[in-house]
């Protein structure tokens, strides 16, 4: 059985990223981000979100460093977010609407536009600092996923977070 990984979460917070569930490697590891084909930490570093190049195992160390914390729509670890079921993504989108309104973020930001379509509804997503908010008072920024699958390049990828930056 895998487990899932457990949320970084706390108050008042900069940043908490959203990604769909964790992958295999996070769930063995306990680290999210884990999967060596992930380039999350890159794009973090590449995009001024960190000043240095972090690995899976730092993540618990980010609310003191840098005001972000992690969760998923989703806590069941799969192979890849195809897997996830219907049932799971209302169940999901229910709970993270609910840490969000809890912890109150300054900015939730979901990491791939799939993830916010789930838990937002909408179908027309553009990458950014949404209009209007889910949750009222609680910025949402849609990025691209950090997959190694992802086709956009890495640079395109890493100038979509720098507006995240720039917005904290």
């Amino acid at each position: 059985m895998l487990n899932p990984v457990p949320d970084i979460l706390d108050y008042d917070l900069n940043v908490v990223f959203v990604g769909f569930n964790p992958s295999i490697r996070s769930s063995e590891t306990g680290h999210n981000y884990a999967n060596p084909n992930n380039r999350f930490w890159k794009i973090l570093y590449r995009s001024g979100l960190t000043d240095q190049l972090h690995k899976p195992e730092d993540g618990r160390k980010f609310i003191d460093l840098y005001g972000y914390g992690f969760t998923n729509i989703v806590s069941r670890p799969t192979k890849e977010a195809a897997d996830i079921t219907k049932e799971e993504y209302e169940e999901g989108k229910v709970l993270l609407k609910e840490k969000i309104q809890h912890y109150k973020p300054n900015i939730v930001c979901f990491v791939g536009k799939g993830v916010y379509q789930q838990y937002s509804g909408r179908r027309k997503v553009d990458w950014g600092i949404q209009e209007e908010s889910i949750v009222s008072g609680v910025r949402d920024f849609v990025a691209p996923s950090s997959s190694g699958l992802v086709r956009m390049k890495f640079e395109e990828v890493a100038s979509i977070y720098e507006q995240l930056s720039t917005n904290l």
